[in-house]
């Protein structure tokens, strides 16, 4: 048997054709037509006024750190259960996660725990959503009127999500996304960050080009920044992609509602399954997760999958768990039990665009034999 990938993109649109342009014409760097092209159109969708293409969304999520100006000593509270590029882009100028447990429903920052959470040195609530469904953002939103705090979204598994009818993507003061190969929308690697300020974009794609001065000497630094350019061969294939999202949307739905049905069987067995909606949105399947009853029958079942050459991720290890933070003396003594279940004992089936019929259904049957 043909091993199953956890993420297979889907790369069946302009993709060659817009990548044999940048070649025949010999645009290859970021000074290429199609990054503008790219950012336009990206921002046009989610009905924002500036897009800023960057490298990866690691990097989206350094400069929108550091355009607010956050630093040393400042507040970021932001959810425990997460991958570390959010908590890392935070100690990285000196500022401080603060952290708040998960929802054990739709495995999001539990919006409930946020407003205790808050302190006289809070700067900004960092919402990332998670998997398939988004973080409610309404009680976010009015927190951070009510307290003058910035809101930085973190959408890169949301590409094309919606809160309320409304695009993820469209709700922080800057808002990034990442176009990882697993995402929706892939340039191989890339980012975007999303804002409808004029100054905060503009200081974006300073800090993104090394902080040259648009108006000053070529060479002649006032602020530190980094190069975190996108590619125009990245933003080509950023194009095509974007092109073919609701397509996409439509597959990833597909595909999920095929796993709800055939793995509901599991829930009798206490094992956790995504729910398919909320009050503020239907899921989106970025991923497809399981939440096994303990550590052992996750590992034995992934041990099983793996013996067919069918490929699984663990779910996001917690951030006051990462040892890099215990070092750095954060998050002591702190727990947080919803996050950490999820952590220990949940896992995703694969879950690309490119996951073909026969292949759901080797995977469905493979768990069956495991659990039945």
């Amino acid at each position: 048997m043909n091993p199953i990938q956890v993420n297979t993109p889907l790369l069946k649109g302009n993709e060659l054709k817009y990548l044999s342009e940048c070649i025949n014409t010999g645009w290859i760097s970021s000074e290429g037509p199609f990054v503008a092209a790219f950012e336009e159109n990206f921002s046009t969708y989610h009905n924002r006024k500036h897009g800023i293409a960057v490298s990866n969304g690691s990097a989206a999520l350094d400069i929108a750190v550091k355009a607010l100006h956050i630093g040393a000593g400042d507040e970021v509270i932001m959810p425990t259960f997460t991958i570390i590029s959010p908590a890392q882009s935070v100690t990285a100028v000196g500022a401080i996660p603060v952290l708040v447990d998960s929802d054990q429903q739709t495995w999001n920052m539990d919006v409930t725990q946020i407003e205790a959470k808050i302190t006289a040195k809070t700067k900004a609530i960092l919402v990332v959503h998670i998997y398939g469904l988004p973080v409610d953002m309404e009680p976010v939103l009015q927190l951070a009127k009510a307290y003058n705090l910035k809101v930085i979204e973190d959408a890169a598994e949301m590409h094309g999500q919606t809160y309320n009818g409304k695009k993820c993507g469209s709700f922080g003061d800057i808002s990034i996304f990442s176009f990882y190969p697993n995402k929706h929308i892939t340039t191989g690697e890339g980012g975007m960050l999303l804002t409808d300020d004029d100054q905060l974009a503009a200081r974006c794609k300073k800090l993104r080009n090394l902080c040259f001065e648009p108006d000053g000497p070529r060479f002649v630094h006032h602020e530190l920044g980094w190069n975190y350019r996108m590619t125009n061969m990245q933003a080509a294939l950023g194009l095509a992609q974007l092109e073919q999202l609701e397509k996409f949307i439509s597959i990833k739905r597909n595909m999920g509602s095929n796993y709800q049905k055939a793995l509901a069987y599991l829930e009798s067995k206490e094992y956790q399954l995504p729910i398919p909606s909320t009050s503020y949105a239907e899921n989106i399947y970025w991923v497809f997760g399981i939440v096994a009853p303990t550590e052992n029958k996750k590992q034995d079942l992934i041990d099983h999958l793996t013996r067919y050459k069918i490929g699984t991720r663990p779910f996001f290890w917690c951030m006051h768990e990462q040892p890099v933070f215990k070092k750095m003396k954060l998050f002591g003594g702190e727990r947080y039990p919803v996050a950490e279940k999820l952590a220990r004992n949940g896992f995703y089936l694969p879950s690309g665009l490119g996951l073909t019929v026969d292949e759901l259904k080797t995977i469905i049957t493979c768990i069956h034999e495991k659990i039945v």
